[in-house]
C-alpha cells in the first residue's frame, strides 16, 4: 500500500503556488461557494391590477376601478367599437316614383286572433301575447315560403328572419325584455313554429321538446325575479345551468342562446357577489365575445378584486371556466379582456385553497400556452405590443404564485415556463413591473438545480441579465433579485460561470453595481429607490434588518465568489484590484456585530479572490492589507466571522511575509486557541493555517509552547476514525512541525511521543482503522468509498509521521515499528 502513490516530502511545496486549500483536502476547500436566502417579498395588503409603485403612465393602462352595469352588457357577441368611422359608400340610388312605391310595400296583413289559435305545448302558464285590437304594433305571418317567417311592423316594411339561426347581433344594447315574459319573447320565433302546409299540425322536434319542458319554464320565472330576488336567482341560475349541461345546449349554436343572455344581463346588477358569479358562469359556458366577454372579465375581475369573494370562486365549475376562457380567447383581438381575466386568476391564486384547485387544473400549461401566444406574435411583429406586456404582468403575477405549489416545478420544466419568460425578458426589458415579476418566478425555480440547469443553457439568458442590470440599476429590487437568481446558477454550474463570465460587458456590470451599492451604503442610503426603509420595531431579538442596499451588495458579493471558482474567471477578476479595493472597504467600514451577513460574504469573496495571488513582490503589499483587514474579526466573538477569516489567512500565509506579519500579531497563537473548538470545520481550517506556518522553524516553538501537540493528540483522539480528512490535516501539522526532528521525546513530549505512535500504529492498520465503520454498512461502494478516503487522505501522511516519531525514539524507549 506504501506504492500506490508516489513519495514526496508533504512539506515541499508544489511548483504551482499551493493554497491551503491544496495543502487540505479538496472537499473542504478554501475556495467555496456559499449561499443567500431569497430576497423577501411582502405580500400586498390590497389587490391591484399593476403595482402601487409602477412606472406605467396612467393614460397607457387599462383602468383598475370602472363602473359596471347591466347596460353595459350588449346584444350577445357585438363587436366592440373600433373607433374607426367608414368612409361613405359611392353609390347613388335611381329616383323611385310613386308607383314604384306601391310595388315595393306590402299591404299590412288582416290582424290575427290568437285566440283562436292552436294552444302551444308547455304555454299554460304563460299569459296571452295582446291582439292587435290591444295595441300590438307588430305581428308575424307566413310567407307561404318553407318555415321562413316575415316581421311586419305598422310602417309595412319586411324583413326575413331564418327558420333555424336568430342573430345574436339582433339585440339592441337597450332594448330589454318585458318583465315575466321572457317566453313570450320567443312565441313567433321559428323554432317554436310549424309549418302547416300539408294541413296537418307537427309534433315539436325533440330539442324543442327538451327546451319548453326543461329550460323555458327557468328562463320564464328568472326574467320575472328582481334584484332583491337574489336566493331564488342563485337557485334558478344553477339549475338553468344543469339543465342547459345536461342536454349540450351551452353552445353557440344554441337556438334560444340569444334570449337567455339577455335574460342574465338583465339581472347582473345584483349586489350579492357570489349570485354574480353564478350568472357569470352561464355567460362564460355559452362562450360570449366582442364586447360582452370584455364586460363578464371585468366583472369577475372587480368581484375578485375583494379576498372576501375567494370563496364562491370554488363553487361548481367556475375556475375551469375560467381557465377554458382564457384558452379560447384570441389574444390579438380580445386583448383587454384578457388583461382583466388573467388579473382575476392573478389575486384568487394568493389564496392557498384557490391555488391549489388551480394547480390541479394546470393553470401553469393554460398560463404559458397565453405567454407564448403572445411570444409568438410579437416575434412576428416589428414591434412588440404595449397591451401584451399588460397581460403579461398579471401573468407572470400569478406563475409567481403557482411556482410554490408542489407540481409547480415540474410544470415550469413540462410546458417551457422558463424558456418563454426569458424570451420576455429579451422583449420587453423595458418594463420594470414585468422584470419585477419574472425575477421573482426565477427566484424560486432556480433554488432547484433541474430548473437552474434549463436556465443556464439558455444563451440569451446571460445577455438579457447583463442588460437588464445595466438599464435597472438603481432599482434595487429587482437587481437584488436578478443577482440572487445568477448567483443560484453559479453556485454549482461551471458552464454558467465560463458563459456570464464571456458575456460582453458582464463584469463590469458586476463591478459597477459593487461600486453604486457601497457608495449609496456609504451615504446612509437604504434605498436606491423609493422611500426610505423604516426598522424602527421591525427587528426580532438577535437578529439584524439588512437594508434593499446592503442586500444588493450581499448578493453581488456572492455572484463574485461564486464565478470565482472557475480557475480562468477566477484568475481574470483577480486581476482588478478594484473588486479587492472595494471589498476590503465593507471590511474596514461596517462592524460584525451590526451587519453579519454583509461581512461574512465579504470575507468570502475575498478568499476565493485570494486564492488566486501570486508570490511576488507586488502582490505582497495587497495581502498584507487583507490580512490587516481580517484581524479585526478574530478578536470579536462571532463563530462564522472567525472561521472565515481563518479561511483567507490560509491563503495568505503561503508567503512568508505575510505570516511573519501574522505572527507579530498572534495569529498564529490564536490558531492553536481555536483547536480546542467544538466546532470541527474550525479545528480543520486552524489546522490548515497552523500547516503554513510550521513551514517557518523559528515559528515551530509556539505549537509546543501554546499546548499545542497535546491539542492535535485530542483532535486525533476524538475525531481520528469519523473524519479521516481531519486527521490527516493534523498529522501535517506535526509532520512540518518536525521537519527537523532529532528527538521525539524533545520534539513532542514523552507522553505525547508515545500517545502518538498507538494511535498512529492503530490507524494505519486497515482492519483496526475501518473495522467498526465497515460493519454497519451494507452497500459495497460506501464500503469501498470509506475504503478510498482513508487510503487516499491519511495512510500515506500517517505512515510518514509514525515512521519519523519511532526512528527517532530514545533507544531507552525502545518501541516496536509496526510490521
Amino acid at each position: 500500500m506504501d506504492n500506490k502513490k508516489p513519495k514526496k516530502p508533504f512539506y515541499a511545496l508544489p511548483e504551482n503556488i499551493p493554497t491551503s486549500a491544496q495543502i487540505v483536502n479538496a472537499a473542504r476547500s478554501s475556495l467555496r461557494t456559499f449561499d443567500t436566502k431569497r430576497p423577501n417579498t411582502p405580500r400586498e395588503e390590497q389587490r391591484h391590477l399593476f403595482p402601487t409603485s409602477t412606472n406605467r403612465a396612467p393614460e397607457t393602462r387599462p383602468p383598475s376601478a370602472f363602473s359596471l352595469t347591466s347596460r353595459h352588457f350588449e346584444g350577445p357577441d357585438s363587436r366592440p367599437v373600433s373607433g374607426t368611422r367608414l368612409s361613405p359608400l359611392d353609390y347613388h340610388p335611381k329616383p323611385i316614383s310613386p308607383l314604384d312605391c306601391e310595388n315595393i310595400l306590402v299591404p299590412r296583413p288582416p290582424p290575427i286572433d290568437l285566440s283562436k289559435a292552436p294552444a302551444r305545448r308547455g304555454s299554460g302558464n304563460r299569459s296571452k301575447l295582446p291582439s292587435s285590437g290591444e295595441g300590438s304594433e307588430s305581428s308575424l305571418i307566413r310567407s307561404g315560403q318553407g318555415d321562413e317567417l316575415t316581421y311586419t311592423e305598422s310602417s309595412g316594411e319586411k324583413a326575413t328572419i331564418g327558420s333555424s339561426d336568430l342573430s345574436e347581433d339582433s339585440f339592441d344594447a337597450k332594448t330589454s325584455l318585458p318583465s315575466g315574459n321572457a317566453g313570450d319573447s320567443r312565441e313567433s320565433s321559428a323554432g317554436s313554429q310549424r309549418s302547416h302546409c300539408d294541413g296537418n299540425v307537427d309534433v315539436p322536434s325533440e330539442p324543442e321538446d327538451v327546451y319548453t319542458r326543461d329550460v323555458e319554464p327557468l328562463v320564464v320565472e328568472l326574467s320575472s325575479l328582481k334584484k332583491k330576488d337574489c336566493k331564488r336567482i342563485y337557485e334558478l341560475a344553477g339549475l338553468l345551468y344543469d339543465a342547459l349541461d345536461k342536454h349540450n345546449c351551452l353552445t353557440k349554436q344554441f337556438e334560444h342562446r340569444a334570449n337567455l343572455l339577455k335574460t342574465i344581463f338583465k339581472l347582473l346588477d345584483v349586489e350579492e357577489p357570489r349570485v354574480v358569479l353564478k350568472l357569470v358562469r352561464l355567460i362564460l359556458a355559452f362562450k360570449v365575445a366582442g364586447n360582452n366577454l370584455l364586460n363578464v372579465c371585468k366583472l369577475i375581475f372587480k368581484i375578485g378584486r375583494s379576498d372576501k369573494n375567494d370563496i364562491y370562486f370554488l363553487e361548481d365549475n367556475l375556475l375551469n371556466l375560467l381557465l377554458e376562457t382564457i384558452r379560447a380567447t384570441d389574444v390579438t383581438h380580445s386583448w383587454e379582456a384578457l388583461i382583466y381575466l388573467v388579473g382575476a386568476v392573478k389575486f384568487l391564486t394568493g389564496n392557498a385553497d384557490i391555488l391549489k384547485r388551480l394547480a390541479k387544473l394546470d393553470c401553469i400549461k393554460t398560463l404559458a400556452l397565453l405567454m407564448h401566444s403572445i411570444n409568438k406574435v410579437n416575434g412576428n411583429s416589428e414591434k412588440p405590443g404595449e397591451q401584451f406586456g399588460h397581460i403579461l404582468v398579471q401573468l407572470t403575477a400569478a406563475l409567481r404564485n403557482l411556482a410554490d405549489t408542489s407540481s409547480g416545478r415540474d410544470r415550469f420544466l413540462t410546458h417551457n415556463v422558463i424558456d418563454g419568460l426569458v424570451l420576455v425578458m429579451e422583449t420587453y426589458s423595458g418594463d420594470s413591473d414585468l422584470m419585477m415579476y419574472i425575477s421573482r418566478i426565477l427566484s424560486k425555480s432556480t433554488l432547484h438545480t433541474d430548473c437552474c440547469s434549463v436556465l443556464a443553457n439558455l444563451p440569451q439568458f446571460y445577455k438579457a441579465f447583463v442588460s437588464l442590470l445595466k438599464r435597472h440599476l438603481m432599482k434595487d429590487d429587482l437587481v437584488v433579485r436578478l443577482c440572487f437568481v445568477i448567483g443560484n446558477l453559479t453556485i454549482k454550474n461551471d458552464a454558467a460561470r465560463l458563459k456570464l463570465f464571456h458575456e460582453s460587458n458582464s463584469i463590469e456590470t458586476l463591478l459597477l453595481i459593487l461600486k453604486t451599492y457601497l457608495e449609496l451604503d456609504q451615504q446612509g442610503r437604504t434605498r436606491a429607490y423609493g422611500p426610505e426603509e423604516d426598522f424602527s420595531g421591525s427587528v426580532d431579538k438577535g437578529e439584524t434588518q439588512v437594508s434593499k442596499v446592503e442586500d444588493v451588495l450581499i448578493k453581488v458579493m456572492r455572484v463574485i465568489a461564486n464565478l470565482t471558482i472557475n480557475e480562468e474567471v477566477g484568475t481574470a477578476i483577480s486581476k482588478n484590484s478594484e473588486f479587492m479595493k472595494l471589498l476590503l472597504k465593507i471590511i474596514d467600514e461596517k462592524d460584525i456585530i451590526h451587519h453579519e451577513e454583509v461581512i461574512i460574504n465579504a470575507v468570502v469573496a475575498i478568499n476565493n479572490l485570494s486564492y488566486y495571488i501570486i508570490n511576488n513582490q507586488s502582490q505582497i503589499g495587497l495581502q498584507l492589507n487583507i490580512a490587516q483587514s481580517l484581524l479585526k474579526l478574530l478578536m470579536i466573538n462571532n463563530m462564522e466571522g472567525i472561521l472565515e477569516a481563518a479561511r483567507v489567512f490560509g491563503n495568505l500565509t503561503r508567503h512568508k511575509q505575510v505570516r511573519d506579519y501574522l505572527s507579530q500579531n498572534k495569529v498564529d497563537a490564536i490558531m492553536v486557541t481555536l483547536l480546542d473548538s467544538n466546532n470541527r470545520e474550525l479545528v480543520y481550517i486552524a489546522c490548515g493555517v497552523l500547516i503554513n506556518f510550521m513551514l517557518d522553524e523559528e515559528k515551530r516553538p509556539i505549537l509546543k509552547k501554546e499546548g499545542g501537540i497535546k491539542k492535535l493528540l485530542e483532535v486525533l483522539r476524538d475525531f481520528g476514525k469519523e473524519d479521516w480528512q481531519l486527521s490527516a490535516c493534523v498529522c501535517k501539522v506535526l509532520v512540518n512541525y518536525s521537519c527537523r526532528i532529532h528527538s521525539s521525546t524533545n520534539s513532542f513530549g514523552q507522553e505525547e511521543a508515545i500517545e502518538l505512535s498507538e494511535l498512529l500504529t492503530e490507524y494505519i492498520d486497515k482492519d483496526m482503522a475501518l473495522g467498526d465503520s465497515l460493519a454497519n454498512v451494507d452497500d459495497d461502494e460506501m464500503k469501498e468509498y470509506i475504503e478510498d478516503v482513508w487510503h487516499e487522505e491519511f495512510y500515506s501522511i500517517g505512515s510518514q509521521l509514525l515512521k519519523r516519531i519511532v526512528s527517532h525514539l530514545s533507544p531507552l524507549e525502545p518501541l516496536e515499528a509496526p510490521s
